[in-house]
């Protein structure tokens, strides 16, 4: 059965009341074997009227740090000490997460499907469930995400820095990088951006894994977002002073020259120079090396955990931009090793 958007059953946990905690369940759509699949949400206002924050994770249902974060997030609430409205779904893409898999049935990205449509395909009729049930009544957004297809991603912000108003929670956040992101055809970002809501995605650590770093980086960072938002106080354990420490407009991804086993140099974090080797690609015996150079001076955001290798693929991703490189530290170039 197919939910009728905007029940009043839904709509009267979304209206504002205060100190109060709502658990729903909004089906989506029934298995072929006949169960069905719901929309899990929690609903917290706070002691009085404020900012509603929307915080959603696993679009993608192999990516599976956010589910804890938020998890962790709303044991740390008091309603008491809260004002305005958190709206959290953990788990937006049920068909992938039960899956273990990046996309719904049919192959689709639902993180390319939004706005929807209450009639489309089943991401298109998720994406408009959502747009409906959630952004709509959001003033603000933080949609949670782990690297895909074998890679990690060092615990970044991406959104549009050149809006003010998403600038100011992207900093607040205070990730280890802040990354200026164009907006993709089809994503949440950008369906949310055409109502004015400001989001920031949030990107950390890998799929099918929980990575401590970016569950903690992520939660002290929706926090942080939070206290600027005035919807609780700063947590006294989190340094009001902080801030990214990298910052950047624009990235680039390192692609290997041949095929073979790729040995890396470099860590998540690590800056690097142009022309530095960061890694070696050679053959099972370490035989007819070929040495990886970074081709502009950054800093490594992502990189791919898988030693095989082919032409072409996609090995480092740098966060560009002379202003981040550390022009103090040496980065001697290694010999190939056999």
């Amino acid at each position: 059965m197919t939910p009728s958007l905007s029940n009043p059953e839904y709509a009267s946990a979304f209206a504002f009341s205060p100190n109060c905690q709502h658990r729903i369940a909004i089906p989506i759509a029934r298995l072929p074997t006949q169960t069905e699949l719901s929309l899990a949400i929690t609903i917290i206002h706070g002691h009085e009227p404020g900012p509603t924050l929307w915080l959603s994770a696993a679009l993608h249902g192999d990516e599976l740090n956010g589910v804890e974060i938020i998890r962790q997030v709303l044991q740390r609430l008091d309603c008491m000490r809260v004002r305005g409205t958190i709206i959290a779904a953990p788990i937006v893409n049920i068909f992938g997460f039960i899956d273990q898999s990046r996309y719904l049935p049919d192959r689709r990205d639902l993180n390319r499907s939004f706005p929807g449509a209450a009639n489309g395909s089943l991401a298109s009729r998720l994406a408009h469930l959502f747009m409906t049930e959630v952004v709509h009544r959001s003033t603000h957004g933080i949609d949670l995400h782990t690297a895909s297809d074998h890679r990690i991603n060092w615990p970044q912000i991406r959104a549009n820095l050149d809006d003010p108003a998403t600038a100011a929670i992207a900093q607040a956040f205070a990730p280890p990088a802040l990354i200026h992101a164009n907006i993709r055809d089809g994503s949440l970002r950008e369906a949310a951006g055409k109502r004015g809501i400001p989001v920031l995605l949030y990107e950390a650590g890998e799929a099918m894994r929980f990575n401590q770093e970016a569950i903690h980086t992520g939660v002290t960072g929706i926090l942080r977002v939070m206290a600027a938002l005035q919807m609780c106080p700063l947590s006294p354990n989190l340094d009001p002073s902080a801030a990214p420490v990298v910052q950047a407009h624009k990235t680039k991804w390192i692609r290997a020259a041949r095929s073979g086993l790729l040995r890396l140099q470099v860590q998540l974090g690590s800056h690097v120079t142009k022309r530095q080797v960061i890694g070696i690609v050679a053959d099972v015996f370490g035989e007819h090396p070929s040495l990886v150079r970074a081709t502009a001076a950054g800093v490594v955001i992502g990189y791919t955990q898988k030693p095989l290798v082919n032409q072409g693929d996609a090995i480092v991703h740098l966060a560009i931009g002379e202003a981040i490189a550390d022009p103090a530290q040496d980065h001697p170039t290694p010999e190939p090793t056999h």
